[in-house]
């Protein structure tokens, strides 16, 4: 077989055929992409199973009672959350846009948990119509809003209560979510979490049915998981004075993959034993009963399944400083490296096995001198109509596309032995214009 560089980042099915070129999936990206057009992103079925299964298998088997459920912010679609069922993983939705795609799929309900900090009366109401198990409250507003939709439909609605353990996921500044200073969760060390919690134990149309909290994403180590998971559940065995009795607790998700070689994430079964463990020490420390584990994995699910493809267009060369490959997509598809500047992995896609001829920065079309892809990657020669592949592009590229410059967001293919079937055609300049009023 031919060896593919970077090959551990791209999706599980990732090869080169006979003619020398990309494959994921068992179907030949250049010829996707004169299919389909360009920039493409491509989802391996067969790497979201087995991401799913792997999810599901090492935290079955280090804590039987344990839910996987999977975050759509990182990548919603009907068709993945036919996908996600199937395989037996739940959902956790943040607007009601989510909450549509779960329902375009007939998502079953009692496996859907609605997250976010500023929920609308609107949403939750669509929410409790649509008899979802969970929903994860954020604020005191929240609760108030929330048991007055849950009294007016007649029905008792099962909360968690997100709380801050002000503990640092060791992550990028705007994706850490556990710190204090931050917009998410009830703050413990402040003595707002107990308020919250007593307030929310006086809602007649509330059931408490445990806490939940998140550090932020991608977390590279098992560290901040297993401080943070103890003093939580200390909070909790101290809320049982003001009547509190947990039967399901949430660590969250953030758990990490891979989007440079050099950079490995800690194996799945890694992160469920360390997080296992320390949910079974505190529980015994602290008296506790030992709760339902909900996993909330989003990226880890979906980032490595997906490959953003490109068409190459112009080249600039300043002799002693950087060339620069400029491609026909960018930040509208991919915000991560100007918002938090994150590296990628590139692959020539007509000729993945070529030798390395010296480093090349992917530039994106935008009128943005940020709207950089991949800066300094090791490639082969590039001419204008080659194909490049960035790996691990799966998660969090389309959920925060935009139609900057007024571009069209790109379509979106499943692959799975030797087939491709589209899953959102690429938009197109009627569906720009079609909200707007002359």
């Amino acid at each position: 077989m031919t060896e593919i560089p970077n090959q551990e980042l791209l999706p599980m099915t990732a090869a080169a055929n006979a003619a020398g070129r990309l494959t994921v999936g068992g179907c030949d990206v250049v010829s996707l992409a004169e299919t389909y057009g360009t920039p493409l992103y491509i989802y391996d079925e067969y790497t979201i199973r087995a991401m799913c299964r792997a999810f599901v298998g090492s935290f079955e088997s280090e804590y039987p009672d344990s839910h996987v459920s999977y975050s759509s912010k990182a990548f919603a679609s009907p068709a993945l959350a036919k996908i996600l069922d199937e395989e037996g993983v739940g959902m956790d939705v943040v607007t009601g846009g989510e909450l549509a795609i779960a329902r375009a799929a007939d998502f079953p309900a009692a496996e859907i948990n609605f997250h976010g900090n500023n929920k609308s009366r609107a949403e939750l109401e669509e929410a409790l119509d649509y008899g979802i198990e969970l929903v994860t409250v954020d604020s005191m507003y929240e609760i108030d809003l929330l048991d007055d939709v849950a009294r007016k439909k007649g029905v008792t609605q099962q909360v968690l209560l997100r709380v801050s353990p002000s503990i640092d996921g060791h992550t990028h500044l705007l994706t850490s979510t556990g710190v204090l200073d931050q917009k998410f969760g009830f703050p413990i060390e402040t003595g707002q979490a107990e308020e919250a919690v007593k307030h929310a134990l006086d809602k007649s149309n509330l059931d408490v049915a445990g806490i939940h909290f998140h550090l932020g994403s991608p977390i590279f180590e098992l560290e901040p998981y297993t401080q943070a998971i103890p003093y939580v559940l200390e909070f909790v065995a101290e809320m049982r004075k003001h009547g509190l009795e947990q039967r399901i607790f949430s660590p969250g998700g953030g758990f990490a993959i891979g989007y440079v070689s050099d950079t490995p994430p800690p194996e799945i079964s890694e992160y469920a034993a360390a997080i296992s463990a320390s949910v079974r020490e505190a529980c015994d420390s602290f008296g506790l009963d030992e709760p339902r584990l909900i996993l909330e994995p989003g990226r880890a699910i979906v980032g490595r399944a997906g490959v953003a493809v490109y068409s190459v267009g112009g080249t600039k060369d300043i002799p002693g400083v950087r060339k620069y490959v400029s491609v026909d997509g960018g930040m509208g598809d991919n915000i991560r490296p100007a918002l938090y500047g994150a590296g990628y992995s590139v692959v020539k896609a007509n000729g993945p096995a070529e030798p390395v001829a010296g480093n090349v920065t992917i530039a994106g079309k935008y009128c943005e001198s940020g709207d950089l892809l991949a800066k300094d990657a090791p490639l082969p020669p590039l001419e204008t109509g080659d194909v490049v592949a960035i790996a691990a592009s799966g998660a969090y590229c389309l959920s925060m596309a935009s139609n900057y410059n007024m571009s069209l967001r790109p379509a979106v293919v499943l692959v799975n032995d030797g087939e491709a079937r589209l899953i959102r055609r690429r938009e197109t300049y009627d569906d720009l214009l079609s909200s707007s009023i002359l």
